[in-house]
């Protein structure tokens, strides 16, 4: 893959995640209602995830952390996925909107894109940098 392209993907990756995040704090009710009871503090959870979106976003474009961001965002993206399929197997509403039942469902395999979209971004295919140079 082109360095141009991957540079591309990283920013579009970036401006992903920084909104989202920030959408985790202008409308947090949107997210409390997806989290699944058994998890404690919904609301506390729906901000260190948005936090943590758009800390990844921006770290992305940093060289020195872009690796780190990306596994960051890989984890964040398994650990909300619970959510994801609480919200298929009880039809939850977005916001006010009710969205077909294929829509939610279809969702949770686009989890696996969004994870290829932040390896490709962030990952350059050569040797992990998180290791101490020698």
């Amino acid at each position: 893959m082109s360095a141009r392209l991957r540079r591309i993907l990283r920013w579009a990756l970036a401006v992903f995640f920084v909104a989202a995040g920030t959408n985790h704090f202008i409308n947090p009710e949107l997210y409390v209602a997806v989290i699944p009871p058994i998890l404690p503090a919904p609301r506390a959870l729906v901000f260190i995830s948005g936090f943590a979106e758009i800390v990844g976003g921006m770290a992305v474009l940093l060289p020195s952390f872009r690796k780190l961001a990306g596994w960051g965002l890989v984890i964040l993206l398994i650990a909300v996925f619970p959510a994801n399929i609480y919200m298929a197997m009880e039809e939850l509403k977005i916001g006010a909107q009710m969205v077909p039942p294929w829509v939610l469902w279809t969702r949770l395999p686009l989890q696996l894109v969004l994870i290829g979209w932040v390896w490709v971004a962030c990952h350059d295919g050569k040797r992990d940098e998180l290791r101490p140079q020698k």
